[in-house]
């Protein structure tokens, strides 16, 4: 297990950010706010007892060779705010009945299968992790989350936010969170904190290119594509390839990410702005994907995660002390060719330098 895995850094991270759900806690029409209130005392209350309390590191896999299949199981709240809830699906069983449970289970296998198959990485903790994630969480209950030790999904408010489950950028995004836990271990705070919700939106975002199979010119580079309802003036959370896009809504508001460090956004909400300013990041390594095209965890997502994962990325790393990073992993994966001249070239596109 790597080093850092006994001290992790206490983390509740949610896919929806609050500024989003702040928002609309203030809209006049209660359907709207009321949901949206809840999802943001809850989230509140769960962080402040991450502060307050020690994040237990999961039970390490069996001794001897990982296995190359994962081991799911899924879990029902029943619309009470428990974890894990009733066990409900094994890795062994058949389709369930209940869709969310099965595009559950589907998108614990697919994350699996991206850091098996293009990193050589057993699960989660890179030895064999058991995948958890409940299901029916609380009552309209607008987010989901990595709580340190498994996933959670809500159901959505069925207007503004549909199932949560129903993307599956955001389980590879939310179980992304648990890779950077149990490597780089990134601070949740200003861009330590950026580069960790940024990290869980690249490999999120590659999750879902790898099972389309998709090259970076096909991919939509959109986070949460199909979770917002149809009357709903967006088309996703966030936008990799266009921060700042992807809604623009006179109930949710607009997108706030910036592309670029001249965006920069210095805010106490949100530790420091952690779903706002990780759109610079994205959209660098948007450039570099599409710079070098083909399939985008080959070349730009291997940098990425050499990176991530390497041993040499502290956990209160800026934007431009990892953007350094990835210059030297690019160069020690690819030598003095086009790949490195790329990854200078995309952060120079968004204003980080790269010393």
């Amino acid at each position: 297990m790597d080093a850092n895995a006994h001290r992790f850094h206490p983390v509740f991270c949610t896919i929806v950010p609050p500024h989003v759900l702040d928002k609309l806690a203030t809209n006049e029409d209660p359907a709207l706010a009321d949901p949206a209130s809840r999802t943001l005392e809850h989230d509140a209350l769960q962080r402040t007892r991450r502060r307050l309390t020690t994040v237990r590191g999961l039970a390490p896999a069996a001794p001897g060779t990982p296995s190359d299949k994962p081991k799911r199981t899924i879990y029902d709240a029943e619309r009470q705010e428990v974890t894990p809830g009733r066990k409900v699906h094994s890795e062994s069983d058949g389709p369930s009945q209940d869709a969310s449970v099965n595009r559950a289970h589907a998108g614990l296998g697919a994350t699996f299968e991206l850091y098996l198959k293009a990193y050589g990485r057993h699960s989660i903790d890179g030895e064999g992790l058991p995948l958890n994630a409940t299901v029916h969480y609380g009552e309209n209950y607008d987010n989901a989350f990595w709580d340190g030790q498994q996933m959670v999904f809500g159901d959505g408010d069925n207007d503004l936010f549909l199932d949560f489950t129903l993307p599956l950028d955001v389980i590879g995004h939310e179980l992304t969170h648990g890779v950077t836990q149990y490597s780089a271990n990134l601070e949740y705070f200003q861009q330590s904190g950026a580069l960790n919700e940024s990290m869980s939106d690249v490999f999120g975002s590659l999750i879902k290119q790898y099972a389309l199979g998709q090259n970076a010119a096909e991919a939509d580079w959109l986070i949460g594509q199909g979770l917002l309802g149809p009357n709903v003036t967006g088309v996703a959370l966030r936008s990799m390839k266009e921060p700042g896009t992807a809604y623009d809504d006179d109930v949710l508001g607009k997108d706030p990410q910036p592309g670029t460090m001249d965006g920069y956004v210095k805010t106490g909400r949100d530790n420091g702005g952690v779903h706002i300013n990780s759109g610079i990041p994205n959209h660098a390594f948007y450039l570099l994907a599409t710079a070098l095209g083909g399939y985008a965890w080959e070349r730009a997502g291997k940098i990425w995660y050499e990176t991530l994962t390497g041993g040499e990325l502290a956990t209160d790393a800026t934007f431009a002390d990892f953007a350094k990073l990835t210059v030297a992993r690019a160069h020690t994966l690819f030598g003095d060719g086009e790949e490195q001249q790329a990854v200078l070239k995309a952060w120079s596109q968004v204003g980080v330098p790269t010393g």
